[in-house]
């Protein structure tokens, strides 16, 4: 008899995810008979009673917006990077029932960047403060020794953001449209926030917008228009879920699968969701 095992992306709005069809495409390539991977829509408030009522049989939960700061609290255990970002996107099943906190954004984000040929920055903009901004705050220290700005809509939250310990400047979101001064921008707001900034792209700017539904978004189109290199939110999305996957699994994920089955879904997707994208 196959031993079930189940895994789910969860948060609120979740209807437009693609996790499942990334995850559940690695696990046929993998051949991990008795694995199926769905969507749960969860707000805030619901997550430590849908958390505490899983069975054994669940391997891991992958988190969204507007989990990712929550999901520590339901966490016997967090990773170093998840507690420093203070945001996980990852919760693991352990043998003896607990739950490990996890956060594969930010290594997913050095790998996309890395992807599209930046192995160093002088200067990174991040726009938004969010769960998103925290790990797009890591993964700018990992990639540029100089300066990082991020500009917000509330002040107070980028004095939240220090808590991260990365050295950073705060900017008004009124001079968001300076961003296109920085070597990398990386956009974390969700859709719809950032398309009426007008900025002075360089060439040599790379621009990562974490928004992947709708494609391109009006940020990435001009960006894309004047000769700047882009990674996207699909980037991103399938760059976490490889680090999930072996998680819950414990094997090594197979990539090549798992892109082809995010590019075949993403083809015929022509209506916006109602959400910005993120790890979901």
């Amino acid at each position: 008899m196959t031993q079930v095992h189940r895994a789910a992306v969860l948060g609120k709005p979740i209807a437009h995810s693609l996790s499942p069809v990334i995850h559940n495409a690695g696990y046929a390539a993998a051949g991990l008979t008795g694995w199926s991977y769905a969507a749960i829509e969860c707000a805030e408030a619901e997550l430590p009673d849908l958390v505490a009522g899983l069975g054994p049989e669940w391997a891991g939960l992958s988190l969204t917006m507007p989990l990712k700061e929550v999901a520590l609290a339901v966490a016997g255990e967090v990773s170093p990077v998840a507690a420093a970002v203070g945001a996980a996107n990852t919760l693991v099943r352990r043998a003896d029932g607990s739950w490990y906190a996890d956060n594969t954004d930010v290594p997913g984000m050095v790998e996309a960047l890395r992807a599209a040929g930046v192995t160093t920055a002088r200067s990174v903009a991040v726009l938004g403060a969010g769960g998103t901004a925290r790990a797009a705050l890591a993964a700018a220290q990992a990639l540029c020794p100089g300066a990082i700005t991020v500009y917000a809509r509330r002040p107070e939250a980028i004095d939240q953001l220090r808590a991260v310990g990365v050295p950073l400047t705060g900017a008004l979101w009124t001079d968001a449209a300076r961003c296109g001064e920085a070597d990398v921008v990386i956009s974390t707001v969700p859709k719809g926030v950032a398309d009426h900034l007008i900025i002075h792209w360089r060439p040599s700017t790379v621009l990562f917008d974490v928004v992947y539904d709708p494609w391109p978004t009006p940020l990435a189109a001009a960006a894309q228009a004047a000769g700047c290199r882009i990674v996207s939110g699909l980037d991103l999305l399938l760059a976490q879920a490889v680090g999930q996957f072996e998680q819950f699994t414990g094997v090594p994920a197979p990539v090549p699968a798992m892109r082809d089955a995010l590019a075949r879904a993403r083809r015929p997707r022509t209506r916006p969701s109602p959400g910005p994208s993120t790890t979901a």
